[in-house]
């Protein structure tokens, strides 16, 4: 697989410590770049370090629902560092049934951490990145907030925010050198298929062209071109991987 240059770059991946953030920080780290990882699981974390084992790979335990943690954070590793690249990969899909049978707290819970977690890293970070005239920020959204998924009206809203949320900090952002960008992969073999019914999974399988589940490694090439130097241009853009399954 072809690597982009990251070298002397620090990424912030939030939901690191596994799935699509985890495998992001890995393709990030044989590109050169340094990376710091954000999870709320700090068992999980130590385990994602010790397995990638590259003294690059940094972490810290970050509830991006909390802002005062998020900002907290930022402020920190700040102080002896720049943030050059932001990956908002943090997201859960919540319980699957129809909305009138979700509970408050449930949605709450949902849009908390997918749409809030991600304006909260980026209200944090943003003002460094214009400080430096350059970023790169990517947004792991979801085909799903594209179409919208029957029996996951929270996590679909949530998504479809995520995407609205881009595409305005994208405008706002585009002449000071700082790329904000989207992805709408469609379901990828992670843990988070783990909190779907099997039922709610084959739907979501049938919809693809292609027949299969998206592979880490592709998205994360993705994600590396959005995060270089060579995308010099795209920006408030959303870039789709859903193997056929949307098409606009």
């Amino acid at each position: 697989m072809h690597n982009f240059d990251l070298k002397n770059k620090t990424a912030v991946i939030t939901g690191g410590a596994q799935g699509f953030g985890l495998d992001i920080a890995k393709k990030f780290l044989s590109s050169g770049a340094k990376v710091n990882i954000w999870d709320i699981d700090k068992t999980q974390l130590k385990k994602a370090i010790k397995s990638v084992n590259n003294s690059n790979l940094s972490f810290n335990v970050v509830d991006v629902t909390n802002f005062k943690n998020v900002e907290k954070t930022v402020k920190k590793i700040t102080k002896n560092s720049k943030i050059d690249i932001l990956i908002n990969s943090a997201g859960i899909t919540g319980p699957t049934t129809q909305l009138w049978n979700y509970k408050i707290n449930d949605w709450k819970k949902i849009i908390e951490i997918n749409l809030n977690g991600t304006f909260h890293c980026c209200k944090s970070i943003v003002p460094f990145m214009i400080k430096n005239k350059y970023g790169r920020i990517v947004n792991i959204a979801s085909v799903s907030g594209k179409d919208g998924n029957a029996n996951a009206s929270a996590y679909s809203s949530s998504k479809a925010g995520v995407l609205g949320l881009t595409k305005s900090l994208g405008k706002e952002l585009a002449k000071y050198n700082i790329a904000v960008n989207a992805i709408t992969p469609a379901g990828a073999k992670t843990r988070i298929l783990n909190q779907m019914t099997k039922k709610h999974v084959k739907q979501m399988l049938s919809k693809v062209p292609r027949g299969r589940f998206l592979e880490l490694n592709e998205l994360s090439s993705m994600v590396c071109w959005l995060s270089s130097e060579e995308n010099s241009f795209s920006t408030a853009a959303v870039f789709d991987i859903s193997g056929g399954r949307s098409t606009y």
